[in-house]
């Protein structure tokens, strides 16, 4: 979610390992941030849930230099407390998904 718009989920078929997880961050989110106005993306922050995966030297690196300062997570300048009782976006979109 951004502003006022949902960025459709994306599915993937393969385990989230680290280097999947690369590749969904190099390949995938662009495709999904296209129809987000630039300004928007220039001023957005990612959010991680807690998997593994994400905590790669690869998938860090990348973020640092896709989002400088603008990303949150473990490594992250900006960390997300653990056991936060704040819910994410994804808890009123997803549940239920299939």
């Amino acid at each position: 979610m951004t502003d006022d718009m949902l960025i459709s989920p994306v599915i993937l078929d393969d385990h989230m390992a680290g280097q999947n997880y690369l590749n969904f961050l190099q390949n995938e989110l662009p495709k999904q941030l296209e129809d987000v106005p630039l300004a928007t993306q220039i001023a957005m922050y990612f959010q991680h849930d807690g998997a593994t995966s994400q905590y790669t030297r690869h998938v860090m690196q990348h973020l640092n230099n896709t989002f400088p300062n603008r990303w949150m997570g473990h490594g992250s300048s900006i960390n997300w407390p653990p056991r936060s009782p704040d819910l994410t976006p994804l808890y009123f979109c997803l549940w239920g998904a299939s």
